[in-house]
């Protein structure tokens, strides 16, 4: 059995899996704000512009269910490293959209990156942890739940 890292690897570890899954829970809500901008801005109705939260949804719906096989089958960490990149490309190609239709597509693939984040972040950060001190990593985890939701 694998020896749970100590002291600046387990806070690099910490900082990392909770910054990821504060991104993913932040970005699955803070589209709703600019809606009506990214309509204005791309000359579409709201109707239309709707679409760029339900292409995120159908992603997370898709990813979620196959993230503990895919962990398995790429290794966690080949995964997680993998979401993320996916994730922070499809971000910023996001935001290099010029039409509602690449925007749908980019958000789609932004959300198959992010569908891994939360989950992934949660198993990482667990296992950073003796069982005995896991209710610490519980706690860091809700933690950054409850800063996303305040919002």
């Amino acid at each position: 059995m694998a020896t749970t890292p100590k002291g600046f690897a387990r806070a690099i570890i910490v900082l990392t899996t909770v910054t990821a899954a504060v991104m993913e829970l932040i970005d699955t809500s803070i589209v709703n704000v600019a809606l009506s901008e990214m309509g204005g801005s791309l000359g579409v109705n709201i109707e239309d512009v709707s679409w760029v939260i339900t292409a995120y949804a159908i992603a997370n719906v898709i990813i979620i269910p196959l993230t503990g096989f895919l962990a398995e089958y790429f290794g966690r960490k080949n995964y997680y490293i993998a979401s993320m990149i996916i994730f922070t490309l499809a971000s910023y190609m996001c935001g290099q959209s010029n039409t509602l239709v690449e925007l749908v597509a980019w958000r789609f693939i932004q959300g198959v990156g992010g569908g891994a984040l939360l989950s992934t972040s949660q198993a990482i950060l667990f296992d950073a942890f003796e069982p005995k001190d896991r209710p610490i990593a519980a706690g860091l985890d809700r933690k950054s739940t409850r800063l996303n939701s305040s919002h």
